[in-house]
């Protein structure tokens, strides 16, 4: 059987933005923050991230961000909390 072309996530003008921001992250130039008035980038994980967005500010096809999951906070019945408030 023939395989199927996978489609692109990323679009190739994108990787060259990301490629720009690892330059300036190896020669120790790329900052963070807005207007880059942060602090240095410390890991390639950051650059990374940072030339994704400005990937997406441009309107170059990247995916979305990964959303933040909500996480149930469990609730702690009344008795127990009325416990520790009235130990000494």
């Amino acid at each position: 059987m023939a395989r199927k072309a996978k489609k692109r996530r990323y679009s190739r003008s994108s990787g060259s933005d990301v490629e720009s921001e690892m330059r300036r992250y190896k020669k120790g130039t790329a900052k963070s923050g807005r207007g880059g008035r942060g602090g240095r980038v410390k890991s390639r994980k950051q650059a990374i991230a940072i030339g994704l967005s400005k990937a997406r500010k441009k309107g170059k096809k990247v995916p979305k961000k990964a959303s933040k999951r909500k996480t149930s906070k469990k609730k702690t019945s009344k008795k127990s909390s009325k416990r520790k408030s009235s130990r000494r």
